[in-house]
């Protein structure tokens, strides 16, 4: 399986409430974001893994060139970095999408929080339904609602995807961040960059456009660290048994 992080804004919020590490550096429960990412990445099957980082973020990149060097336990950590500030979240993922070829990957943001056993339950369904065509990408979801400004996910009986809307009285779930696409979802991408789209919600709503089918899986919950207090909070999560 391929994944990708896409770790190339500016934390700007985290910043300005006195948080002095880049993003992708702060830690949560002693790990810097970026480790944890990689470490559940490897724990599922990962022979690829791309990352994207600002050129801002020279931490960062040292960061990610000493990880190259020594993963902990001896392995070889398959990861290859991009360092290229970008106008939003949809031209980082463009940049690293030429690495995304040949097969399902998972893409996410850094600061997405998930339980590890959750992420194993999605990567192995994510796989199986692309392998029996029962979908063509699947997007992580929870009924938490932990954004600022959720994207609610609209859903049927069987969890195919129907729609996605900016707000909603009646969907029980919303966008966790986390994105399982297949080979189709970059035509998908390309559109959007002509079409001069800007932002990872409106591609998801151009893969229906599209007529990709996509599924969504459900997590309990997704987190997304913006301010100071979701360290705790992501701490505590993390925590609960």
């Amino acid at each position: 399986m391929k994944y990708a992080i896409i770790a190339a804004g500016d934390g700007s919020r985290l910043a300005a409430e006195g948080v002095a590490e880049p993003k992708p550096l702060v830690r949560v429960g002693g790990q810097p974001l970026i480790d944890r990412l990689l470490g559940v990445f490897m724990q599922n099957g990962a022979d690829d893994i791309t990352v994207i980082c600002n050129d801002r973020m020279a931490p960062v990149a040292a960061h990610l060139r000493e990880l190259q060097q020594g993963w902990p336990g001896g392995r070889r950590l398959p990861l290859r970095y991009v360092v290229k500030s970008t106008p939003s979240s949809m031209h980082s993922f463009f940049e690293i999408s030429r690495y995304m070829g040949g097969g399902p990957f998972c893409v996410t943001t850094v600061d997405t929080i998930f339980r590890p056993d959750e992420f194993a339950g999605y990567i192995s369904a994510f796989a199986h339904a692309v392998e029996a065509g029962e979908c063509q990408c699947m997007m992580g979801v929870t009924d938490y609602v932990d954004d600022e400004k959720p994207l609610y996910v609209e859903t049927d009986a069987e969890m195919n995807i129907t729609a996605f809307l900016d707000s909603s009285d009646t969907c029980r779930y919303v966008s966790g961040g986390i994105y399982g696409l297949t080979a189709p979802a970059l035509a998908t991408l390309d559109g959007c960059m002509r079409r001069g789209e800007s932002r990872m919600r409106n591609f998801q709503r151009a893969l229906i456009a599209d007529g990709l089918k996509l599924k969504a899986y459900a997590f309990t919950k997704v987190l997304d660290l913006d301010h100071a207090a979701d360290i705790r909070k992501a701490e505590e999560f993390l925590a609960e048994k």
